[in-house]
């Protein structure tokens, strides 16, 4: 599998939603509970900073994308957040690594200063691996911030990084 990072064009709608909403399906990750739509999708995907896809030159699949947007407003406003989705039948093969490490440079050329991941789930350990390899820092844990998809509640450890 050859992997590539690109901005996402309309083409890639229908991948970037199904790989988005297995995510949310799954309820392990997201905080959000609403899958995207057909109708919904481009509004979405359109409101963001920026939006990468990681595209296997092999076969021309999307395996995975992120989206960029401020965190915050105004005197915060120099604060970026992030989302990562990868198709499950490609985990394992270091695309979210290069998802996060594309995302920091994008981040940067798009003038933020920091990257903030809000709510990372405690027991999503390969996320909290990587970002850690990849220099963020934990700020704590809040307890019981993330409802899972059975309704039992996970601590949820947010994360930053100077850009």
């Amino acid at each position: 599998m050859n992997i590539e990072i690109r901005k996402y064009t309309e083409k890639d709608l229908k991948e970037m939603t199904e790989i988005w909403n297995e995510v949310v399906e799954d309820g392990m990750a997201f905080p959000q509970e609403e899958l995207l739509t057909d109708k919904t999708c481009k509004d979405f995907f359109d409101l963001q900073t920026y939006c990468g896809v990681a595209v296997d030159t092999d076969s021309g699949r999307i395996m995975g994308l992120y989206i960029l947007h401020p965190n915050n407003v105004g005197r915060c406003g120099h604060i970026c957040n992030a989302s990562y989705a990868v198709r499950s039948e490609a985990r394992g093969f270091h695309i979210g690594e290069k998802l996060v490490s594309h995302c920091i440079t994008q981040g940067k050329e798009c003038g933020f200063g920091i990257l903030q991941f809000n709510a990372v789930v405690a027991s999503n350990i390969h996320a909290r691996h990587l970002y850690e390899r990849l220099g963020f820092t934990q700020l704590g844990t809040i307890p019981r911030g993330f409802r899972m998809k059975d309704g039992r509640y996970e601590d949820i450890c947010p994360y930053y990084r100077e850009l």
